[in-house]
C-alpha cells in the first residue's frame, strides 16, 4: 500500500524503483525488531553499568555497596544476552543504533527506575523464571511500547517505522510470551518471511496492481458514476486497486479474505467513513464478476 500510494506522485514508470522501495520497507521493518528487543539488553547493561559507578562512589551507602541484582540477574534478559544467534545479528549491523542515541536508553531506563512496576520488583531479591518473564514483558508492555520519545524517535528514524511499529510490538510480546528456561537457537531471532512465496507475493501483488491499474480504475469509476473521481481520496484508490488485482490475479486468496483485510487497512488509514464506501464498491464489482464468470478463483468455499 505504502509503495503504491509513493508510487501515484512519481514521475518514474520504472516498476523496479517500486519494488526495490517495498523490499527496503520490508528488511527495514526486521531492523525495527531487533531495535525494539534490543532495547530490553540495552536496559539491563544500563543496570548494570548503574550499580558498578554506585558501587565505585567514595561515601557509597550500604545498599550501593551491596545492590539489589535481581534485575541484572532476570532470567529472561539474561537468555536474550546469551542468545547467540542474537549475538551474531547485532555484530553484524553496521551501525549500533544505541549507541549513538543513546539518551533514549537513559530515558527508558529513568522511567523504569521510577515506576512503581521496577519498586514492586524489586522488593524482593529473588524470583522464579516465571515472576522475570512477566516482569520483562511488562517492561515492554509499559516502559518501551508507549513511550513517546521513543515513537517521535521512530518516526524522524525511518519513513516506515511507524506503520510498522504496532505489528513488531505485537511480534515481540508473542515471542517473550513463548520464554522458556532453555530457550535458545533463533526464538529472538525468526526469520522476516516464513518461506519463498510469503516475499514474492508482496512483490507479486505490487507489480500486478501498477500494470493494471488502468484497467482496475476503470472498473471502480464504472461502479462510482455518480461520484467526482476527485472526491475518492488517493488510499481508497490504492485499496480498491489491490482488493481488485487481489479477484483478477490471485485465484487462491477468497474473497472474502480479500474484502475483510482492506476493509480493516482502511480504518487504520483512512477516513471514518471509508470502508463503508470500499466495501460497497467492492461487493458490486464481485457481484459483476460471478454474473460474467469473471471472478478467477480456484478451489471451494473461495468465492
Amino acid at each position: 500500500m505504502q509503495a503504491l500510494y509513493a508510487s501515484q506522485g512519481s514521475e518514474s514508470d520504472d516498476i523496479r524503483v517500486n519494488e526495490k522501495f517495498l523490499l527496503q520497507s520490508l528488511n527495514s521493518m526486521y531492523d525495527l525488531y531487533i531495535a525494539q528487543l534490543s532495547l530490553l539488553l540495552e536496559l539491563q547493561k544500563k543496570a548494570e553499568d548503574h550499580l558498578e559507578k554506585s558501587q565505585k562512589k567514595h561515601l557509597a551507602t550500604k545498599d550501593e555497596k551491596n545492590p539489589n541484582l535481581k534485575f541484572v540477574n532476570n532470567e529472561v534478559l539474561q537468555l536474550l544476552k546469551n542468545n547467540e544467534a542474537l549475538d551474531d545479528v547485532l555484530d553484524n549491523q553496521k551501525v549500533n543504533l544505541w549507541y549513538l542515541d543513546f539518551e533514549y536508553v537513559d530515558i527508558l531506563f529513568k522511567a523504569l527506575l521510577e515506576s512503581d512496576l521496577y519498586k514492586e520488583y524489586m522488593s524482593t531479591k529473588t524470583s522464579t523464571f516465571h515472576e522475570d518473564k512477566l516482569f520483562v514483558i511488562d517492561i515492554f508492555t509499559e516502559i518501551i511500547a508507549p513511550n513517546d520519545k521513543l515513537y517521535d524517535f521512530f518516526e524522524d528514524k525511518r519513513l516506515t517505522w511507524l506503520d510498522d511499529l504496532p505489528v513488531v510490538n505485537t511480534t515481540i510480546l508473542k515471542l517473550l510470551k513463548k520464554v522458556k528456561p532453555k530457550s535458545t537457537g533463533k526464538l529472538f531471532t525468526p526469520e522476516l518471511f516464513k518461506d519463498l512465496e510469503d516475499r514474492d507475493f508482496g512483490v507479486e501483488l505490487l507489480k500486478k496492481t501498477i500494470l493494471n491499474q488502468a484497467l482496475f480504475m476503470e472498473a471502480i469509476f464504472n461502479k462510482t458514476k455518480n461520484w467526482d473521481a476527485d472526491r475518492i481520496t488517493l488510499i481508497d484508490r490504492v485499496l480498491m486497486q489491490m482488493a481488485i488485482c487481489e479477484f483478477n490475479k490471485f485465484p487462491s486468496i477468497p474473497v472474502k479474505v480479500t474484502i475483510n483485510e482492506y476493509l480493516e487497512i482502511a480504518k487504520e488509514y483512512s477516513t471514518p467513513k471509508s470502508s463503508n464506501f470500499i466495501n460497497g464498491i467492492l461487493d458490486k464489482i464481485v457481484k459483476e464478476y460471478k454474473a460474467e464468470d469473471k471472478l478467477n478463483k480456484i478451489g471451494r468455499g473461495l468465492l
